[in-house]
């Protein structure tokens, strides 16, 4: 596969780059007042206005004919359809499988992955009605009013991006909150402000053996049981995002309420 540096678009680009460094965002606005509405666009509920980078309709151009002499269109199709894009790991790259709300199968090795992303869905969806709605109730009967997440890595930032970007589309009674720092001071300053009868854990670890998450979950499931006095109670406070259902199950949680990922 021909790296795009190689390609005649690329070393036009970098023609053009050189070109825009004597020049300012103030000055290419002055030269094209309507650049605003020339280098931004509104599609599915979204709006991107990329008028403020070095671009103008020369780059633009020599940016399509890069994607063209790259084809970008047909990579595209073979990730969406789960070819194995990924040449390094012989892997198809399904992150846009998780984002497949169609019926459209997606085969990888001759298997549609989509039933079993369709069912993990549905049962999250089913579990967070049921937090939502009061029907999941913690060990002493009691609404769940704080949720923590425990995690680390994209097992934090991904959730923690996700909640502040929805915040205005949150759940009024229930406060979410996140620990991933190893550091006790963390879990213990979130913990503080708890009660433990009115809150749940989400434990996301893949393998379920994750250092610094599986510490912290430790921690807080001692908290747990040294308020409530029952390691009955560890099954009706805490779930888990992971793939290791034996760990899951031996830590306390009903593998039931584990949530697989890929």
């Amino acid at each position: 596969m021909t790296s795009p540096s190689e390609l005649a678009p690329w070393k036009a680009l970098q023609q053009e780059c050189k070109k825009s460094q004597s020049t300012t965002m103030l000055d290419q606005f002055a030269e094209d007042p309507d650049r605003f509405k020339r280098y931004s666009l509104k599609a599915a509920g979204l709006f991107l206005d990329y008028s403020k980078n070095r671009i103008n309709e020369s780059i633009m151009e020599q940016l399509f004919a890069l994607a063209d002499a790259s084809h970008i269109d047909q990579w595209r199709t073979r990730m969406f359809t789960g070819e194995k894009i990924n040449l390094t790991e012989q892997r198809a790259v399904l992150h846009t499988a998780l984002r497949n709300r169609s019926n459209r199968p997606v085969i990888v090795d001759g298997v549609d992955v989509m039933p079993a992303i369709h069912h993990v869905l549905e049962k999250m969806r089913s579990f967070v009605d049921s937090v939502h709605s009061g029907k999941w109730l913690g060990f002493n009967g009691k609404k769940i009013t704080d949720v923590v997440n425990i995690g680390i890595g994209g097992s934090d930032l991904g959730p923690y991006m996700v909640t502040e970007a929805l915040v205005d589309y949150a759940h009024p009674g229930i406060n979410i909150h996140f620990v991933s720092n190893i550091d006790a001071a963390d879990l213990t300053a979130t913990l503080k402000a708890l009660s433990p009868e009115t809150t749940l854990f989400v434990v996301a670890s893949k393998t379920f053996t994750t250092q610094e998450t599986m510490t912290n979950a430790r921690s807080a499931r001692q908290w747990l049981i040294d308020n409530t006095g029952s390691s009955d109670s560890v099954a009706k406070h805490f779930v888990a995002v992971s793939t290791n259902s034996a760990a899951v199950a031996q830590f306390g949680i009903n593998p039931t309420n584990m949530f697989q990922f890929w």
